[in-house]
């Protein structure tokens, strides 16, 4: 999570924001990725101003329907045409996409370089052309919803995020980016199967290492000499999980033997278990367990929900 507050600059002041919620990774080797939350509920309206040209795409997951878009691309309108909620637009930054700002916006854009796709294509031993899209014109994406939301989450809490998390959701949008809108085919090695047993007891120690989550996916699979995706993919064929999931479960596992000691305090065990905080621990372990960890002790031990 590099330096978030530069791409919440750069994309939020051509719209008008002095900054803007952001988060970072470098999940593949040549580049950073970037998601930025622009939202502004009461625009100044005029032409956006123009962001910076270079050889990367944005991938916008739009928020809130924005009716009669006028949309402009190398300095003309190209569409005028309405922005539905829920729909995914694709911008390539040398085209100079801008938008007319006369209403209310809300929008998730996901900011993919060129040499990060180009990476993907050399990990499949392949090659990608230009991203299919016409200026103005919205997908419907249900990936990109889908991570979107998660995502979204996550730059509210910016505290509660894990390395293992972001780079695993920028990594999963830049494949079903270059594979949906760029053509490339799924490399065979992912195609290959899990890790060899020496390798999954030593990612899963490197993993529970840090219940805090700080090692990268690029770290953890350099150790191995395999590719980012190859090493994700062979672990969830090996565990059954994700890493960042395989991760959140070992600490609800960790939490639930600290929840044994029956004075220590929630506060405490959601810190020794890898949690941001309290509520981030009560939030997780009631997800993934059923009920929030008082409950769990009382069920446990008996006596009065333990809430300290």
């Amino acid at each position: 999570m590099t330096q978030p507050s530069v791409y919440g600059r750069r994309i939020g002041r051509p719209l008008n924001l002095n900054d803007a919620p952001s988060l970072v990774t470098r999940s593949l080797r040549s580049a950073e990725l970037a998601v930025v939350e622009t939202r502004d509920d009461n625009p100044a309206p005029g032409l956006c101003g123009a962001l910076p040209s270079e050889d990367a795409y944005l991938v916008s997951l739009k928020l809130r329907d924005y009716a009669d878009c006028e949309c402009w691309e190398r300095g003309r309108c190209v569409i005028k045409t309405d922005i539905r909620r829920g729909a995914t637009y694709l911008y390539d930054l040398k085209r100079d996409p801008r938008y007319v700002i006369d209403k209310p916006f809300h929008s998730l854009y996901f900011y993919l370089p060129r040499s990060a796709l180009d990476d993907l294509a050399r990990q499949s031993g392949a090659r990608i052309g230009e991203l299919a899209y016409e200026p103005g014109i919205g997908h419907d994406d249900p990936v990109v919803r889908h991570l979107g939301s998660s995502l979204l989450g996550a730059l509210h809490r910016p505290s509660e995020v894990n390395q293992l998390f972001l780079d695993h959701a920028m990594l999963a949008l830049s494949a079903h980016v270059a594979q949906t809108y760029g053509g490339l085919k799924r490399s065979t090695e992912l195609a290959r199967g899990g890790l060899a047993p020496w390798q999954v007891k030593r990612a899963c120690e490197r993993l529970e290492s840090d219940l805090g989550g700080s090692f990268s996916l690029q770290q953890i699979a350099a150790e191995f000499d395999l590719s980012i995706s190859h090493f994700s993919r062979a672990f969830r064929i090996s565990t059954g999980l994700p890493p960042h999931q395989w991760l959140l479960h070992k600490r609800v596992k960790t939490a639930k033997q600290l929840l044994t000691v029956r004075d220590l305090p929630l506060s405490e065990i959601a810190i020794s278990a890898g949690f941001a905080n309290q509520s981030h621990f009560t939030r997780v372990f009631s997800s993934v367990v059923g009920v929030s960890p008082g409950a769990w002790r009382r069920e446990k031990h008996g006596g009065s929900e333990d809430q300290r």
